[in-house]
């Protein structure tokens, strides 16, 4: 029987104990027994599906990845200990010296450091195309190639991708495309409709929504997992079984959770776009939004992300920040607690400040997340602050 997204998520569970849990229960153990020595001899030879070691599959990690892939139409997938830990795991597993990654230029700080300063190590080269720019891609593909990759909306200037141009461009190719869908998360976006081969998330941001654990995830293509799943099964990795339990008792809550923030986001980002004091306001769901349109096709609703840029320049985005009284200062996002961050000094900070222009990152732009708090309570800490 097909259910709904909201309905998989809470029923979506592992196998009841003797003692008929109706919450699923933490596996909290490193290790498994089995039942004789042609068991274990079975088990380790892979003849037979069952729990080894926790490094390599757990009940609680099993069920937070049946879940995902339910959520994302994807075939399989595989669960890391932070969001950067599924990134560099995917690309380390899928490429070899000498291959070459196309990305977006507008990806996070830490992805960026990776591409520039690790996979050179390794003779991994990239390339990045301007996300305005989708026309000029595939001219861009070289014998080496073997990724496409992207974030739609982009961090941290909440721009969109046309999947499905890059989708079309992948398969034309014979290329893998790899989506982070972290700000969408996959309630709000399924890139596998446009496309899309792999998908990575954050867990720690709104699939946990709450600030509590660290967590990533990569799903898709079965035979593209089974080499990530061999790859990290060896360097380990894995998310802990009880983050697993806590990520996946949060996806019951997924929905009701991003609708609340979908909804007061769009109420702070129409604030913001007459206010005086701001030059500029980014959300995928205003009309003024450059790619509204695609959004519209991609995205049940525009996320939880808000970026603007206050007039004034460095100084006067001083003064705001410091006025804040109600917003955490910090650099997470998808939190219940509404989160308000300054990209060029923090998560974009390892990037040139030509690179941080090249993206559309000025000195002066703000990144909200925006959270669970009544609206007016998370306007009014704003507009004083603007004052």
């Amino acid at each position: 029987m097909n259910h709904k997204f909201e309905t998989d998520a809470i029923r979506t569970q592992i196998e009841r104990s003797q003692f008929l849990e109706h919450s699923s229960p933490m596996y909290l153990t490193s290790s498994f027994v089995f039942e004789d020595a042609e068991d274990m001899r079975a088990s380790f030879a892979e003849e037979k599906e069952r729990n080894i070691y926790s490094r390599y599959s757990n009940p609680n990690s099993s069920e937070l990845i049946e879940k995902v892939c339910q959520m994302e139409g994807a075939e399989d997938g595989f669960a890391f200990a932070t969001g950067m830990a599924a990134v560099f795991s995917t690309f380390a597993a899928l490429l070899n010296s000498g291959d070459h990654i196309l990305s977006a230029r507008s990806i996070f700080g830490s992805t960026h450091s990776l591409f520039t300063n690790f996979f050179p190590k390794w003779n991994i080269d990239h390339s990045y195309f301007q996300i305005d720019a989708l026309d000029k891609v595939e001219g861009m593909i070289t014998p080496k190639t073997k990724i496409i990759y992207a974030e739609s909306p982009t961090n941290p200037g909440v721009d969109i991708l046309d999947l499905e141009v890059l989708g079309e461009i992948a398969r034309k190719n014979g290329l893998i495309l790899v989506v982070d869908n972290c700000f969408a998360s996959p309630y709000l976006q399924q890139p596998i409709k446009f496309g899309a081969d792999l998908v990575i998330h954050s867990g720690t941001k709104l699939m946990d929504g709450q600030g509590r654990v660290l967590a990533g995830i990569t799903v898709g293509r079965k035979d593209l997992i089974e080499t990530i799943y061999r790859f990290s099964r060896i360097t380990g990795p894995a998310l802990s079984p009880f983050n697993a339990w806590v990520l996946s008792k949060s996806l019951e809550t997924l929905a009701v959770r991003v609708d609340r923030h979908c909804e007061n986001a769009l109420k702070v980002a129409e604030f913001l776009e007459g206010h005086e004091k701001i030059n500029w306001v980014r959300y995928p769901f205003l009309k003024s939004h450059p790619k509204y349109d695609i959004a519209q096709k991609q995205m049940k609703a525009g996320g939880c992300v808000v970026a603007f840029e206050v007039k004034g320049g460095i100084e006067a985005g001083q003064k705001f920040f410091n006025a804040i009284r109600l917003l955490s200062l910090s650099a997470n996002l998808g939190d219940s607690r509404s989160i308000i961050t300054h990209p060029a000094s923090t998560t974009h900070s390892k990037l040139s400040s030509e690179e941080r222009s090249t993206v559309g990152i000025t000195d002066g732009m703000v990144r909200v997340s925006v959270g669970l708090e009544h609206v007016d309570d998370i306007i009014g800490d704003i507009a004083q602050a603007l004052k």
